[in-house]
Formats: C-alpha cells, sequence, structure tokens
C-alpha cells in the first residue's frame, strides 16, 4: 500500500483520508449519515450563508437505484456497492428578502463542505469517493434542481473493502494517491513563480 507522508504536524486524519472504490455493500445506518452531513454543515462560507445542499439515499432505499442511474456506467460499476450516495448542490445566488445576488464562492464553499463530510466519514470509519462522473443535466432533471442551483458532485460513501471485488485493471489502483508537493502548487507570489 501507497504510504502517504506529511510533515507530523499535518492533523493524521487529513493524511489517512483517501477515496477508494471497493465498498463492503453494508447501508449506512441513518444515524451515521446524519453526523457525516452535520459535519458538513460546520464547514465555513462567506457572509456564513452556507450554500450547500445534499440530496442522498442508502443503499437499498426508494431513491438508491434512481441515484446510481445517474453516474457514468463507470462510476455506478463500483459505486453499487457503497452505503450510501450523496449528490451536492450548491445555491449560485446569495437571497434575502429584497433582493437575490450572485454568489461568487458557492462552488467554493461547497468544496469546504465537501471536504469536512470526508473527513468525518474516516473519522467514523467509512471512506467517501467524489465523482463529478455523472450524468450532469439527467440528474439536475430527475433530482428537480432548480436552474439558480450548481450540482457540483456526487459522492459514494461506505466501507472500505477487500480491491478483489474491483474489476482486475481497478485492483491495482485501489491504494492512496500521491499528492504534489507544496513548492509545486504554491508560491510566494504571482502565478508566474509557481515551480
Amino acid at each position: 500500500m501507497t504510504e502517504r507522508t506529511a510533515d507530523p504536524r499535518v492533523v493524521p486524519l487529513i493524511v489517512e483520508r483517501w477515496s477508494p472504490r471497493a465498498f463492503d455493500e453494508s447501508a449506512l445506518p441513518a444515524e451515521d449519515l446524519a453526523v457525516i452531513l452535520e459535519a458538513a454543515t460546520l464547514a465555513p462560507s462567506a457572509y456564513n450563508y452556507q450554500p450547500w445542499r445534499f440530496l442522498h439515499s442508502t443503499k437499498g432505499d426508494a431513491n438508491w437505484d434512481r441515484f446510481l442511474s445517474l453516474l457514468i456506467p463507470f462510476n455506478a460499476s463500483w459505486a453499487k456497492d457503497a452505503g450510501a450516495l450523496v449528490f451536492i448542490v450548491s445555491d449560485t445566488l446569495m437571497r434575502s428578502p429584497d433582493a437575490a445576488n450572485p454568489n461568487h464562492s458557492h462552488s467554493f464553499d461547497a468544496g469546504a463542505a465537501w471536504a469536512l463530510l470526508a473527513l468525518q466519514a474516516t473519522a467514523l470509519g467509512y471512506h467517501a469517493h467524489g465523482m463529478t462522473g455523472l450524468d450532469f443535466a439527467k440528474a439536475k432533471e430527475e433530482l428537480g434542481i432548480p436552474d439558480d442551483f450548481r450540482l457540483e458532485a456526487a459522492v459514494a460513501i461506505g466501507r472500505k473493502d477487500s480491491p478483489e471485488r474491483l474489476p482486475e485493471g481497478l485492483r491495482g489502483r485501489e491504494v492512496p494517491s500521491t499528492r504534489s508537493p507544496v513548492s509545486k502548487v504554491a508560491a510566494a507570489g504571482i502565478f508566474a513563480d509557481l515551480a
């Protein structure tokens, strides 16, 4: 297994989080999903607007087949074994009683919520795998997402299982992925200063 390394001061939970595809088919208990979603709602957001919305289904419930059908076939082939599917949506407008103005940071804020969702899932012994491999137009229609909301991504959450359950071509990839060094993605100064 690939070991991720980081400065020892990085919170271990952050280093341990990764996105497997092999799940054990067990349903995610409602109380665990509620905690995972509550953690997501604690994310920071511009003006505390909290633009994120979460549409979810747990394995075997009335919405499971519908949610699964919204993923591209490749993702559906492994996500079917997850315990829950969550679609993350963000409000593109900041609404007040008097007006609705564009929300420049809606996707950024929803991304912060996704990160906390993934970390809380890991803390509870689950794994979360975010994906944009889905049929966005079909999902928007099927899930009744209004035009002024943006479908950001879908997330499969479940208990990790053996890579042997995956097609042979995916088994070797079922390890935590490496990350670019900070020196490659951060620079003191302008964009041209990036390595």
